[in-house]
């Protein structure tokens, strides 16, 4: 029994003594651990800071570039409103005498039709005075024309009336002349044909006599 207690508690004691061996190892190698890691934590934030204070530095440099560039751009941009309000003073001008030139012109077309409708009217009223004078002198010359034209017609066609009057009698006469022939010649036919006629039938008669006194 003593021998087994003796066993029992040597092997006890090899374990507690392995398990704080191991406890030992694990410790070491968690603390070379967390020193590793704690050393590569402080190289990082090392790192980390290190680059935040050079993009401190780029930030500040971006913030005098933007600035910079902020007063470039305000400067055109001045210089941009400036030659815009030139630009839209120029128009303004510009529009102006346009208007004044547009009404100038408006004004001289409306004086050139007024002049030359008052020219229109006023020749149309000589001409229809002219023409009006002009139709009673014409009128006048016309009926004069017309009347000497006239008489002339009209002695014209007596004479011509005339002329085919006595043309018109002398054929009447020589027609009276050929009729007054005409009868006398159908008379004397008349007579011709009645003493041939009576001499037929006497000559008739004296064969018919002659015939029946033979019989």
């Amino acid at each position: 029994t003593n021998c087994v207690t003796v066993i029992f508690f040597t092997f006890q004691t090899n374990i507690l003594a392995e398990f704080r061996n191991w406890k030992l190892s694990l410790i070491q190698h968690y603390s070379l651990q967390m020193k590793q890691e704690t050393e590569k934590h402080a190289a990082h934030v090392k790192q980390l800071c290190n680059e935040m204070e050079n993009l401190k530095e780029l930030l500040h440099t971006y913030e005098i570039s933007i600035a910079r560039k902020d007063e470039v751009v305000i400067t055109d941009l001045n210089q941009a409103l400036e030659k815009e309000k030139e630009r839209v003073e120029l128009m303004r001008r510009f529009t102006l005498w346009r208007i004044q030139h547009v009404k100038a012109s408006q004004e001289e077309y409306a004086n050139r039709l007024a002049d030359r409708q008052f020219r229109t009217t006023l020749m149309k009223k000589v001409w229809a005075a002219w023409r009006s004078l002009n139709e009673e002198k014409w009128k006048d010359k016309v009926a004069r024309a017309c009347q000497l034209r006239a008489e002339d017609v009209c002695v014209q066609l007596t004479n011509d009336y005339e002329a085919k009057i006595a043309d018109l009698t002398a054929t009447l006469e020589r027609t009276k002349a050929e009729i007054v022939r005409l009868h006398s010649e159908r008379d004397q036919y008349e007579d011709t044909m009645k003493k041939a006629f009576m001499r037929g039938v006497c000559a008739l008669n004296l064969e018919a006599m002659t015939m029946f006194q033979g019989k």
